[in-house]
């Protein structure tokens, strides 16, 4: 799809003319599309964004409200270029790569500047940074997709996770689908998001803390057969940490049922389902 159908995009090779600003918006996806939009429309080039009021910049800032007909016109126009390049900013956008702002507002320049083309040369200075950030969130989400351990609160399972990214969006179809029929929570202590499944039905929330109850004494009995589990398959001649700790980082273990005490309690994650 050509640039010029998009009117709006048409000023970008007079970019360097532009106004340099501070874009400060509200932290959501669509809240960054905005800030696309503002751009291209006044001219702007952001220098830096944040979504946090306390921003100190020697900067002019300016306040990007998120407007969801904007945002909906440039994930439009992205996925009218390439649904690739369009799938690589939904994804890179919940990755833990710093500046990530920056680097997507580079790659969407790029994108109607050039075409989708670019994506195919992996070492391209504007893709490169993306694709290092996407890797690793894909191997972080392939750990976590077996590393997960719940727990049975009087029939509703419930999990706490540490990533480094932004995982619960892109693991919510993976364990829905797995335990369609259970009731369960995966509480991500990182980012404060809580993933909630009942019923056939899901949906992540923000929530600052949790209140769990202590394991119950048949839940602590099953964890007591896992950990025998664990340590009898376990070739003590045969140990070797640093293999171990190659394919399973120590970062994971903190939340996994098998390096922790059987009655481990949920102290260290407060969150609040009372009314959920």
């Amino acid at each position: 799809m050509p640039v010029n159908s998009f009117p709006f995009l048409m000023q970008w090779g007079d970019i360097m003319a532009w106004c340099e600003l501070a874009f400060q918006y509200d932290g959501t996806y669509e809240g960054f599309l905005c800030c696309i939009y503002e751009s291209y429309i006044h001219k702007e080039f952001p220098i830096a964004f944040c979504d946090d009021e306390e921003f100190y910049t020697l900067y002019e800032v300016r306040v990007i409200n998120t407007v969801p007909d904007h945002a909906k016109r440039i994930q439009q126009s992205i996925d009218n270029i390439s649904k690739r390049a369009s799938l690589i900013v939904r994804r890179t956008y919940l990755a833990c790569l710093p500046e990530k702002e920056q680097h997507l507002y580079r790659f969407v320049r790029r994108l109607y500047a050039d075409g989708p083309d670019f994506i195919r040369n992996i070492s391209d200075p504007v893709y490169y940074p993306i694709h290092r950030a996407l890797r690793h969130m894909d191997g972080e989400l392939e750990k976590l997709r077996g590393f997960v351990r719940f727990t049975d609160y009087n029939g509703f399972l419930g999990a706490e996770i540490e990533p480094k990214n932004r995982v619960l969006p892109l693991l919510r179809h993976h364990f829905c689908s797995r335990y369609a029929n259970e009731s369960f929570f995966i509480y991500d202590r990182t980012h404060k998001e809580l993933l909630m499944h009942s019923a056939g039905h899901s949906r992540i929330a923000q929530v600052d803390t949790i209140h769990l109850n202590a394991p119950g004494d048949e839940e602590i009995f099953y964890r007591s057969l896992w950990k025998r589990f664990f340590e009898t398959v376990s070739i003590t001649q045969r140990e070797n940490p640093r293999c171990q700790n190659t394919f399973l980082p120590k970062r994971y273990r903190g939340t996994m049922t098998e390096f922790l005490p059987v009655d481990a309690g949920t102290n260290t994650a407060k969150a609040v389902l009372e009314n959920e």
